[in-house]
């Protein structure tokens, strides 16, 4: 099912927008920008993390990043320091295969990343990197589980509006219905403003069309 809730994402265009929609208004990653505009991705979520002002966990995981996946970067006690920048960009869309990337935190070297105009996702953006020496302690387990839990393995939908997050449990038919549901309202809604001349409220609000 989770394949077929992501072709049907991507052969349909379906927006974040309306993929926080069917989560009820939820799903997004706060305050997540896209890098570069006019980019759409959806796929597998493979989760990494960073923690004490170091990436050498990013590096050492992300081997391990598969065709078509979507990297999803979380940052523990990094500060404002960038997580990685061109080279690691480069490894992953290149080499490994990655759909696009996304950084719950900065990014450097932001000159070559959109004159390449990379798929990615980050908060903001810094000079400063972090270290790539091992960290003194490692990430709490109990914190690794939630987030692992909570990422790895869903799916993520990005576009210039951000990213949304569907969750494991949803992946399933009833989700899959929701955004079938959803494309055929949003035609429905823009055929009543374009068509019909109906003003937005007699649309969105009153649902007029369901009146005739």
């Amino acid at each position: 099912m989770k394949d077929k809730i992501i072709d049907f994402i991507k052969k349909n265009r379906v927006s974040s927008t309306e993929v926080a929609d069917c989560l009820g208004k939820t799903g997004a990653v706060k305050n997540i920008r896209a890098l570069n505009r006019g980019k759409f991705s959806v796929g597998n979520i493979f989760w990494a993390y960073a923690h004490e002002g170091s990436n050498w966990d990013v590096h050492e995981q992300i081997q391990n990043v598969s065709d078509d996946d979507i990297v999803f970067v979380d940052c523990f006690n990094c500060g404002d320091k960038a997580i990685f920048g061109d080279l690691v960009s480069k490894y992953l869309l290149l080499y490994k295969g990655a759909l696009a990337i996304v950084v719950n935190g900065n990014l450097r070297d932001v000159n070559r990343l959109i004159k390449e105009n990379w798929p990615i996702w980050c908060i903001n953006v810094n000079p400063e990197g972090c270290v790539n020496s091992k960290p003194l302690h490692a990430l709490d387990e109990s914190v690794v589980l939630e987030y692992k839990t909570k990422y790895d393995g869903a799916i993520a939908v990005c576009d210039d509006t951000g990213v949304v997050v569907i969750p494991k449990y949803h992946h399933n038919q009833e989700f899959l219905d929701r955004l079938i549901f959803i494309e055929e309202q949003e035609d429905t809604w823009y055929e009543c403003i374009d068509k019909h001349k109906y003003s937005t409220f007699e649309t969105v609000c009153l649902k007029k069309y369901e009146l005739k």
